[in-house]
């Protein structure tokens, strides 16, 4: 039974509901079964969330529990909630609402605005510096392009906490924040950026979840119409979950407890925009009745790259930490990760360079591998080191996929060409869709080779490649595809976001990494000052830093290197330190890290609802076998701890005496020989040959009842002795005795 992350790019809808949970492991499978109540999935990275819930959603949709419109997902990225979309429509649970927070909220205030407030809503910004910058100037206040990024995000981190402009000071101090400049002069172009806004009749993003939950707030009749539409929730990201955005949820949810909720608190990185994990980790606090599901196994990373993830959070301290989940990986083995240290940045980024152009080489695909930097800032040094090295690379918060140009230019080109093909002459000698596709293309420049070096012109290849990869994926999944099929996915995959992978490899900061993933990841910069960045100073500034490069460790699979360099440029004072973050991980820095300091939680599911201080279920981590390590799901091999197919070492003459022993019970006891241990139970006693009580209550199949009935028999057979009569035999012996006398 397996979850791997990798599907194919347009896999078969499901036959049944049953066949959705097809393939996934037993916590998953939790997961997708608990439809009832509140549900917390603590997930750790790569251990297939997002499988587990749209799996989840489509089961309870083809199973007719619930019905698709009265579901409402929702996530924190435009690209989060395509992805979703996308595979629920693959499951086959297609009309299921997966959404942003924003645009949730968004849809229902156009919707009742008139109703509640009258007229049209008011224009919404799509970017509000332009509004700040004004607000400054009207303050008479000068701020330089990264003053005015700094206040820009303390407003928004102002209202997504409800916090007004006259009680920002006073916030400040109350969450122990660092403001980026004086609190009064930011509260002040806060309160003007309020007034522009009014003046001019428009709202920013924040506003629409403030808006939303005002109306919901002051019109039962409105909140009652929204609760009858949507009925159950599903919130993925939930440690990123900002107090706003939880107050909506609240209401959107009413006195219901529909709700499973999916996140990981190591992976909180985003505290400066007022996400927080204290929604998720008081979720049973809140809930009692909960069914808490963890999952564990890894199925993204090797067991290598898996050990350094855990080592760096054993070291962790705070609340988060107190929460982690400790990985572990369904992978085979690989390589171990690199650490490398150089004389200047310049050095480091060559080097980098120098490594990624023999991963090519070795058959790893520029797209598989990335780049990930604390800050923007650091990544000029490696375009210029790639470029120099003739390996193309795009830069991850660049525009949209479908937003560019050459890529909107070609929608219209494959749209004209599906509804008037028949009398281009570009289409004559094409034959199928992948050759049609690219006879089109073709006309705007593209060929099947790259042109030379880097800049706007590969891009523009690059871009256009994609799609002719995207339109044979598509042919080879859906026989017989036309081009107004293929138009047709385009459309849907713009309107998710879900673009194609484009050729080259990714340069990207951490926090734009998250939720992707590569063959080989190379974090760099990674020196005192720059990881943990210089300006975090509080314990737990310090720690989100930490998580930070945790969440960059689990972006990959199998290739993981680290990097810092001594001195900025060449000939530079060689002053730098490698980051805090790696001592008693990387070679000659002092101890190993060793096994997680207790309180790592491992794998399984925790029922809600026992009373205050009984026992629960206790989680159990995944069993792992003790031939080759991997993770066992057969019931029989979780018994034998091993690998039906991993040699055996049992001792043969035991497993005979206890079968023979078994049969004598099972006949003495009147009931079938499998009722006193199965036949695996036996191969496993026989496999380990306990010498005590706990060793033998180790042992899957031997419970309490069993051990206390059977345990002295099966310990002296496995000690070489014969069993001491039992009570029923010894009181049958004495009659015998009695009678011959």
């Amino acid at each position: 039974m397996t979850a791997a992350t990798h599907s194919p790019l347009f896999p078969r809808v499901p036959e049944s509901a049953d066949a959705v949970l097809d393939g996934l492991d037993p916590e998953q499978r939790e997961v997708a079964t608990a439809l009832h109540g509140p549900v917390c999935v603590l997930a750790g990275a790569g251990t297939g969330k997002t499988r587990a819930i749209t799996h989840r959603i489509a089961y309870g949709v083809r199973a007719g529990i619930l019905q698709p419109a009265s579901v409402l997902a929702v996530t924190f990225t435009a690209r989060a909630a395509g992805e979703m979309r996308g595979r629920l429509r693959q499951l086959g649970a297609g009309g299921v609402q997966a959404r942003t927070f924003h645009s949730a909220a968004l849809r229902q205030l156009q919707f009742f605005w008139p109703k509640a407030v009258g007229g049209e809503l008011p224009r919404l910004l799509e970017r509000k510096v332009q509004f700040v910058s004004e607000a400054a100037a009207r303050c008479r206040i000068r701020l330089d392009r990264n003053e005015l990024r700094d206040v820009t995000g303390e407003i928004e981190w102002s209202k997504v906490t409800q916090t007004v402009p006259a009680d920002y000071p006073a916030a400040l101090v109350k969450a122990g924040r660092q403001p980026p400049r004086d609190p009064a002069e930011t509260g002040q172009i806060y309160a003007m950026y309020e007034q522009l806004k009014r003046d001019r009749g428009a709202i920013d993003f924040e506003d629409v979840l403030l808006l939303t939950v005002g109306v919901l707030q002051d019109r039962h009749d409105i909140a009652d119409q929204v609760r009858a539409q949507y009925q159950h929730f599903v919130v993925d990201e939930y440690q990123d979950v900002s107090p706003l955005q939880q107050r909506l949820l609240e209401l959107w949810l009413g006195d219901r407890d529909s709700l499973c909720v999916v996140g990981d608190a190591s992976q909180t990185i985003y505290s400066f925009t007022g996400a927080t994990p204290d929604h998720l980790l008081t979720f049973r606090t809140r809930h009692p009745q909960a069914t808490v599901v963890r999952l564990v196994r890894d199925y993204r990373s090797t067991p290598q790259v898996v050990h350094l993830a855990n080592g760096l959070l054993t070291q962790a301290r705070g609340r988060a930490a107190e929460h982690r989940l400790e990985l572990v990986s369904q992978r085979e083995p690989g390589p171990e990760p690199g650490y490398a240290e150089y004389a200047d940045e310049p050095a480091e980024a060559e080097g980098t360079a120098r490594r990624i152009r023999e991963l090519i080489a070795s058959g790893v695909p520029a797209s598989e591998i990335a780049v990930l930097f604390r800050i923007n800032a650091q990544s000029e040094v490696y375009e210029q080191a790639l470029a120099d090295a003739g390996v193309p690379y795009q830069l991850r918060g660049a525009e949209r996929f479908f937003e560019r140009p050459e890529v909107r230019e070609a929608g219209v080109k494959l749209r004209g060409a599906a509804r008037f093909g028949g009398n281009d002459a570009l289409l004559d000698d094409a034959v199928g869709l992948p050759s049609e596709v690219r006879a089109v293309l073709s006309d705007m420049g593209w060929s099947s080779e790259p042109p030379a070096g880097s800049g706007a012109v590969r891009d523009r290849w690059e871009s256009l490649a994609a799609l002719v990869r995207l339109a044979e994926e598509f042919a080879a999944a859906r026989p017989g595809a036309t081009l107004a099929d293929l138009v047709a996915e385009l459309d849907e995959r713009a309107g998710a976001q879900h673009a194609p992978t484009v050729d080259g490899v990714t340069l990207a900061s951490l926090h734009a990494a998250k939720g992707l993933e590569w063959d080989a990841v190379f974090l760099v910069g990674l020196t005192e000052g720059m990881m943990p960045i210089t300006h975090a100073r509080t314990d737990e500034e310090i720690e989100e830093e930490r998580r930070l490069l945790y969440v960059g460790v689990t972006r990959a699979r199998r290739h993981l290197g680290l990097s810092w360099s001594l001195a900025r440029s060449p000939g530079g004072r060689p002053s730098r330190r490698p980051s805090r973050f790696l001592n008693g991980l990387r070679p000659g820095s002092g101890a190993a890290a060793g096994r997680p300091a207790a309180g790592a939680a491992t794998g399984g599911v925790e029922r809600g609802g026992a009373a205050p201080g009984a026992s629960r279920r206790r989680d159990r981590r995944p069993a792992r076998c003790r031939v080759c390590n991997k993770t066992l799901t057969d019931a029989g091999e979780m018994k034998l701890m091993r690998c039906e197919d991993c040699p055996s070492d049992m001792n043969e003459a035991l497993y005979e005496r206890l079968r023979d022993w078994r049969a004598g019970e099972a006949a003495r006891t009147r009931q079938p020989a499998y009722c006193v241990f199965t036949d695996k139970t036996l191969m496993a006693i026989a496999e380990a040959v306990p010498g005590t009580e706990p060793d033998l209550a180790r042992i899957s199949g031997v419970g309490r009842r069993k051990l206390d009935r059977y345990g002295a028999d099966v310990l002296a057979l496995c000690a070489g002795e014969d069993p001491a009569e039992g009570p029923e035999e010894a009181s049958e012996g004495a009659a015998e005795n009695s009678s011959e006398k």
